[in-house]
């Protein structure tokens, strides 16, 4: 079955700055290409982990820069500043957020991290979003570093364009360069291995939690 996202809302839940990026930022791309309106929360600007030498708010600077380069308009973007690797303490609060957001925004899809998230903020946006969100459709998206298991059960194709976009929008996160995983060669890699499982190029693989026609 093939199904084209065309004039949807589209809400990616970022549990910090590069989460949505790395996870989703060449299907954004498309998606924005085809005339979807999206919009990004990222939950923490990770203060207590920026590197020495540089500002408390560098990430919130890098998410705008990255959203941005990606095409999504910065009245879509919204920045939160829960403490990193805390969030199961903020549970009540960050529902109430992302009820708030599902009545202002109204999407029509959400994408959020997979439901074998080992990190504790990850699976917090996870579990919280699938509260505010089940009646809606809902995917979880590839984040490899942060699984022993990940569900390939949906798979969106994209262009060299886009998967080129995805990785221009992770370079802006200058703080973030001493990640393994912040690096084009990756990037690239692993959108040809989740291609090649499709006979595609390029893909992005997603876990399909919910979906709703």
């Amino acid at each position: 079955m093939k199904l084209e996202v065309i004039n949807q809302r589209v809400l990616i839940l970022s549990p910090h700055t590069d989460d949505g990026e790395l996870g989703c930022g060449a299907i954004i791309s498309k998606l924005i290409e085809n005339n979807n309106k999206v919009y990004e929360v990222a939950f923490s600007i990770c203060e207590d982990s920026v590197p020495v030498g540089y500002p408390k708010d560098v990430l919130a600077q890098e998410f705008r820069a990255a959203t941005a380069e990606l095409g999504i308009p910065e009245d879509n973007i919204f920045i939160k500043n829960y403490p990193v690797r805390k969030f199961p303490a903020h549970r009540q609060e960050i529902l109430e957020d992302l009820i708030q957001l599902r009545n202002k925004i109204k999407p029509d899809i959400i994408f959020m991290p997979c439901s074998n998230a080992l990190h504790q903020d990850h699976k917090t946006i996870y579990e919280e979003g699938l509260r505010a969100f089940k009646h809606f459709t809902c995917f979880g998206y590839d984040l490899p570093w942060d699984t022993t298991e990940f569900s390939t059960t949906a798979f969106f194709k994209v262009e060299e364009k886009n998967v080129a976009k995805k990785w221009n929008a992770l370079d802006k996160y200058l703080t973030q360069k001493f990640r393994t995983y912040i690096d084009r060669e990756f990037i690239f890699g692993l959108a040809r291995v989740r291609g090649a499982q499709i006979s595609e190029k390029y893909a992005e693989a997603f876990e399909l939690i919910r979906i709703i026609f």
